[in-house]
């Protein structure tokens, strides 16, 4: 396997080069995924950002995040996450809290109800995980496509 830099990559792409190919692969690839898994949690009455807001929420220390860092995990854009942040509290699944030592600082607390609401939904986003994506790869593909995802992100903004 031959490894470029992106810098020795050549003259500029053009939309028929078959490395854009598979750029546009990973993205229909993304969309049908993701389509399917919001269609199922729809149906279990939690959307997939919401889902996304709550495993935030449960995964974080004490259950709790500055709407700054929660918008830094999330895959929504900060006015979705508002949006969706209003929601979850008209729902009753998270809370804000004023922080202590900073009058502008607001946490998201996850609530009782929120965590009751992703413990439903969790085995209905964990099925779909394993048959519209982890099925059609071999452990050892996992692996190999991990590492090389994890090249994205691990990318300076």
């Amino acid at each position: 396997m031959t490894s470029q830099h992106p810098a020795d990559a050549g003259p500029p792409l053009r939309p028929s080069d078959w490395r854009v190919g598979v750029w546009r692969s990973f993205l229909r690839a993304h969309a049908t995924v993701v389509g399917k898994l919001e269609r199922e949690l729809v149906d279990a009455g939690l959307p997939i950002g919401w889902y996304d807001v709550l495993l935030q929420l449960v995964e974080a220390p004490n259950h709790r995040l500055r709407m700054a860092q929660l918008a830094d995990r999330v895959l929504l854009s900060r006015s979705g996450l508002t949006r969706v942040v209003d929601r979850l509290q008209n729902e009753g699944y998270v809370r804000r809290e004023r922080a202590a030592h900073d009058a502008r600082g607001t946490f998201t607390v996850l609530t009782r109800a929120g965590f009751e609401a992703l413990r439903a939904a969790a085995p209905v986003h964990l099925a779909g995980v394993r048959d519209h994506w982890l099925t059609h790869y071999t452990d050892d593909e996992l692996r190999t496509l991990g590492t090389l995802l994890g090249r994205l992100s691990a990318e300076p903004e």
